[in-house]
């Protein structure tokens, strides 16, 4: 058996844990009320058994001994998710834009797939997708 993760949460530095929880509400994400909210952090749903931890900078300089990386030059990753149509993945660039983040490229259509993305508050590219899989099975 392939080794899977019960559970995933990504850990990122953010300069304000409240404008950015208000940022991933505002897109429609959820707080995952088993991570309790404090001035350090706040843990948003973003899939089944997939979380986002936003941690405030300075707490997320404790955490590790390697420097983060200074989003304005440079892109650690981007995280990638998936919706259900085309129209929902239009939304969600569109509100995300409407709450401070910006745009990152143009739409792009690959036929299965639509792709757009948006870079939010603190720099962090996310990729949001739809995927037809039954146009690029057949």
């Amino acid at each position: 058996m392939a080794l899977t993760s019960a559970f995933t949460s990504f850990n990122l530095p953010v300069k304000n844990v409240e404008q950015s929880r208000a940022f991933f509400t505002g897109l429609g994400f959820e707080l995952n009320p088993q991570f309790p909210e404090n001035e350090n952090s706040v843990a948003i749903v973003i899939g089944d058994n997939l979380q986002v931890m936003l941690i405030n900078q300075a707490f997320f300089n404790t955490l590790t001994e390697k420097e983060s990386v200074d989003t304005s030059k440079y892109a650690q990753m981007t995280i990638a998710l998936a919706f259900e149509s085309r129209e929902k993945v239009d939304e969600i660039v569109n509100t995300a834009v409407s709450l401070g983040g910006k745009l990152h490229a143009e739409p792009e259509d690959h036929g299965s797939m639509y792709h757009w993305g948006f870079v939010d508050l603190d720099g962090h590219l996310w990729a949001i997708n739809y995927m037809n899989m039954d146009a690029a099975q057949g």
